[in-house]
């Protein structure tokens, strides 16, 4: 497997009259920017890798981002947020408890 994990971060897009909104409208193409970024600058880029999503079907509680294969869910993610989750998470192991979105862990909806 080339990458050790996989981020998805929701930049979905729908209509500003849809009462859900949307990741892409709460920043989530700023915070895949910001994770691309601290990816690189601590020389992971090659071993984790951030990509854009469409729905994840959870844009009322966005950003979100996703983290695989562990199936760790974040919610409410804000670029100052995203160099906490890759050093507690990424690096350590840690998932950052105060952003999960544990009711979408492990397929319950």
């Amino acid at each position: 497997m080339r990458f050790r994990l996989h981020l998805f971060i929701c930049e979905n897009r729908r209509p500003e009259a849809d009462a859900r909104g949307s990741c892409a409208a709460r920043g989530g193409e700023v915070v895949r920017q910001a994770f691309k970024a601290e990816l690189a600058r601590r020389g992971l880029h090659g071993e984790i890798r951030a990509n854009a999503a469409g729905c994840l079907d959870a844009c009322a509680q966005g950003p979100v981002v996703v983290v695989y294969p562990e199936g760790v869910w974040y919610g409410r993610v804000r670029p100052e947020d995203v160099a906490e989750i890759v050093e507690s998470h990424l690096v350590r192991g840690e998932p950052v408890e105060r952003l999960r979105l544990r009711e979408l862990e492990g397929g319950a909806r």
